[in-house]
């Protein structure tokens, strides 16, 4: 089952990816974090951030995503993807429904807050282009299965975001022998 991360830069996915990841593994899951950065530096080390690109790259994740889950692991996919289409179709190579979107809709105010990087900054200043969410569109998704929302203004604690999932993967039987 690949569980998929879907949103804006520093809404705070990679930090839920390792924390439900480890949350999965007290429970005796193996699961494996497919994480945006990473595979930047190996398997799509040879894609840019055009929109040809980025469709790219999300079609090799879903490729590999649906390689662990025909393995038997819980994939959690943790990346940056800005269209719909590109969502769409990694849920269409997953036939049975075990294709998870989380939505973590945070405001652009607070991604700028949160930017450890300054990649906001440097997008602001025209020193990046095509930045998701500044100067290339966000699709918000029309049918995740999961939304995580802020709360006035914060990002809920990595905590309370992977309860949230947890609680949805049991409610579905996900965690269940």
């Amino acid at each position: 089952m690949p569980l998929s991360c879907f949103t804006l830069p520093c809404e705070g996915k990679s930090t839920l990816a390792c924390t439900l990841g480890r949350e999965l593994h007290t429970r005796g899951k193996l699961a494996y974090v497919l994480d945006g950065d990473n595979l930047r530096h190996g398997l799509n080390k040879d894609l840019g951030f055009a929109a040809e690109d980025r469709a790219e790259n999300i079609r090799r994740v879903g490729e590999v995503a649906k390689l662990f889950a025909d393995a038997g692991l819980l994939c959690i996919a943790s990346f940056i993807s800005p269209y719909r289409r590109d969502r769409e179709s990694c849920r269409a190579l997953l036939s049975d429904g075990s294709f998870i979107e989380v939505f973590l809709n945070m405001s652009l105010e607070l991604c700028e807050a949160r930017d450890p990087k300054g990649l906001y900054k440097l997008a602001r200043a025209g020193k990046i282009k095509g930045f998701t969410g500044i100067d290339d569109p966000y699709e918000a998704p029309l049918n995740c299965e999961i939304e995580i929302k802020e709360l006035d203004g914060v990002c809920p604690s990595p905590s309370d975001m992977t309860k949230q999932v947890v609680a949805y993967l049991e409610d579905k039987g996900f965690l269940h022998e």
